[in-house]
């Protein structure tokens, strides 16, 4: 039900651009006009870079809504779907769509390809193989010497080389996909530059799995290169998406959920001194920071009456999980990092049936990589002043450039 404080008010789109600034804010929290607008009216009109106009969403029972009704469609192949830059629409527009941007049974018979690889079983089965990729990165970077950089020496080359693993990419090609990545991911980026980015991506996994169909391996590729039913442009596609996301987020997600325990000693500290806490310290910060900081964008394809808000077929919606990861009526006094919180309703891997299908794997890797770290290095703090660190707020995936760490 909509309260009184909670009311969604249409206001003139020039009044909100998305995305927001984040000047003056606390880097762990959403930007101050989106806070605002859950406050005020976590349903209301927001304008985009190209002058168009959308919904934005803020609030946890409206965000919940929206990603549960199927009224509401991921796929960007509808009039209205709202991009965030020329580059995201270059990208989406032009790429083979995966499950992440389709819809009904084409989306089901996608992520019905990969579902095992990433199911619960499988990745519990992997922990030690994941342990034993953090230990062995935590050595080098303990061996070459303090101080360091977290996000290079620690944070990303632990999932980078476990989605390598998993999909059955050399993990030496590692620079050549993370340069093309970040590319991807740039919202400053022009669409030359991420249609570039994006095509050279997409001709190496081609090649790559193309390599697989004649020499079938147990990889995740290896297994989509065998199938029948699936093309090569299909399987890189998926590749791609697989690829990006599963070291983009959790590598970013690990540097900044370090930087925020180093900035709440006392939560550290708890995290060190009860090891069996790690499970719902990874979903507190999950849920604190939401990496996802630019929303989930949907657009409607039917008229749908969203908590008393009339949005009509091809009117753009963008989801913000990270103020409805932040609302008060779900989560008391969740501007405040707790790690003994029950954090279980955030959608930091969105919700329905789109929500994250590689969740299993960044829970376990987010858990083993931070109790280690915590745990091994018991003196960890930051070898620069909290005010030099630079965020990454022009990327899809928040987090830091560098973390420059001591011990």
């Amino acid at each position: 039900m909509t309260t009184a404080a909670h009311r969604a008010v249409p206001t003139d789109p020039a009044d909100l651009a998305v995305p927001a600034a984040r000047d003056g804010g606390c880097p762990f929290d959403p930007p101050p006009a989106y806070d605002q607008a859950l406050h005020t009216a976590p349903v209301t009109r927001a304008g985009l870079w190209d002058g168009s106009s959308l919904w934005l969403v803020t609030g946890h029972a409206q965000v919940r809504a929206v990603l549960a009704d199927e009224r509401f469609s991921a796929d960007a192949r509808h009039p209205g779907f709202p991009f965030l830059s020329p580059g995201r629409r270059e990208l989406v527009t032009r790429a083979t769509p995966t499950f992440l941007r389709l819809d009904g049974a084409e989306h089901t018979r996608q992520r019905r390809m990969l579902t095992g690889d990433f199911i619960v079983k499988r990745i519990e089965a992997m922990r030690p193989e994941i342990q034993r990729i953090v230990d062995d990165t935590l050595d080098r970077m303990i061996a070459d010497g303090s101080p360091a950089d977290l996000v290079s020496a620690f944070a990303l080359p632990v999932p980078s080389l476990v989605i390598c693993h998993l999909l059955g990419v050399p993990y030496e090609d590692h620079a050549f996909f993370q340069a093309r990545s970040t590319a991807l991911l740039d919202l400053a980026a022009p669409a030359e530059a991420v249609g570039v980015a994006q095509r050279e991506l997409t001709d190496y996994l081609r090649e790559l799995t193309g390599r697989k169909r004649s020499h079938p391996d147990e990889s995740v590729l290896g297994r989509l290169a065998a199938r029948p039913d699936i093309t090569l442009e299909e399987a890189a596609a998926m590749g791609l998406l697989l690829l990006v996301a599963g070291h983009e987020t959790t590598a970013n997600m690990t540097a900044l959920g370090t930087l925020a325990l180093l900035r709440n000693p006392e939560q550290a500290a708890r995290l060190r001194a009860e090891p069996g806490i790690a499970k719902g310290a990874v979903e507190e910060l999950l849920r604190w920071l939401s990496i996802v900081h630019l929303g989930v964008p949907r657009v409607a394809v039917e008229d749908v009456d969203l908590d008393g808000t009339p949005i009509r077929a091809g009117e753009g919606v963008l989801c913000m999980v990270s103020t409805a990861n932040r609302d008060p009526e779900v989560f008391p006094g969740g501007d405040r990092l707790d790690i003994g919180r029950d954090a279980r309703r955030h959608f930091a891997f969105g919700f329905g049936v789109h929500q994250c299908l590689g969740q299993p794997l960044a829970r376990a890797e987010l858990q083993i990589a931070l109790q280690t770290l915590f745990r091994r290095l018991p003196e960890l703090r930051l070898a620069v002043p909290y005010e030099s660190i630079r965020y990454r707020t022009d990327m899809v995936v928040y987090g830091v450039q560098e973390l420059p760490v001591t011990w």
